[in-house]
């Protein structure tokens, strides 16, 4: 196994790009280190990102936010103007693992290791948020809802890595809010999770709107009939109910250990109406 640090993204990608067997990214090392541990995978080549400029930076950046691939959940939920704009996004992030595991998890390796149950995935998809990809190429930014591409995999191509993701500027009267079922109270992975985020008019009707749930299907999926089912509304009952509807019929699950394709359908419509409403009243609407 050889272990290379690289100081640029052109370096990693190009390590990466040439290598013949197995490879990982190393960034916080959540996934891979406990992978390692398992014996899950042996790669021939590991490329740790860390010490490439920007990968730990939080910025702000064109009225939004840049934020590096080795940025931790941690860091993020110390990060008070990220959080005020951002609550849903900071929240889904801050639930991966526990408080040791905080400390390194990222988003970008959330993302990267392309499980449908991923907490930090939804919230991103809802907020529109795009990342930054570096390969042999060059550079592009891509939406984050293009990246998983199954349980497991992503689109991304040989050699190519997430440097960062771009939460967009906020529209006034904007909020958003992710939420999850799990079996245990914490430190356990969705069943069905839903992330809401909506924009509203001085007078507190919904004019744009942005659903995405979780755990329900092969990847996270952004259902463009609930944003319909609530836009133009002030989120009323009948605006709920055709949310939670919308939602469950996006619905593609499995039946496993940890839940019935029928529990998760329901659940999943349940936490989007849930969470359309705390959004609701952070955006300043009032039911």
């Amino acid at each position: 196994m050889q272990y290379a640090k690289p100081t640029t993204a052109a370096e990693a990608a190009r390590l990466l790009s040439a290598a013949s067997g197995v490879t990982r990214v190393l960034a916080g090392g959540t996934d891979v280190l406990v992978q390692l541990k398992a014996g899950m995978v042996e790669p021939d080549l590991i490329v740790d990102i860390k010490h490439i400029p920007g990968i730990r930076t939080l910025q702000a950046e064109a009225g939004g936010f840049r934020i590096g691939a080795a940025v931790s959940g941690a860091e993020l939920g110390e990060h008070a103007a990220l959080c005020a704009a951002w609550p849903g996004v900071t929240e889904g992030a801050q639930l991966i693992g526990s408080k040791q595991v905080q400390g390194r998890c990222s988003m970008v390796g959330n993302l990267c290791n392309a499980s449908p149950a991923g907490d930090a995935v939804p919230g991103l998809v809802a907020a529109n948020a795009t990342v930054r990809v570096e390969g042999p190429n060059g550079t592009r930014d891509v939406a984050v809802h293009a990246i998983p591409a199954s349980p497991g995999k992503t689109t991304l191509q040989k050699g190519e890595i997430i440097t960062s993701i771009f939460l967009p500027a906020r529209a006034p009267r904007s909020s958003d809010a992710y939420l999850r079922f799990i079996p245990r109270s914490e430190m356990d992975i969705a069943v069905a999770s839903a992330g809401v985020n909506l924009t509203l008019d001085a007078a507190g009707t919904i004019t744009a709107a942005r659903v995405a749930l979780g755990a329900v299907a092969p990847t996270v999926l952004l259902v463009d009939a609930c944003a319909k089912a609530i836009i133009g509304t002030k989120l009323d009952a009948t605006a709920l109910a055709a949310l939670e509807k919308a939602a469950s019929a996006a619905c593609k699950p499995i039946d496993d250990k940890r839940g019935t394709i029928e529990f998760r359908t329901k659940v999943a419509g349940v936490l989007a109406r849930r969470a359309a409403v705390i959004a609701y009243g952070r955006a300043g609407g009032k039911l």
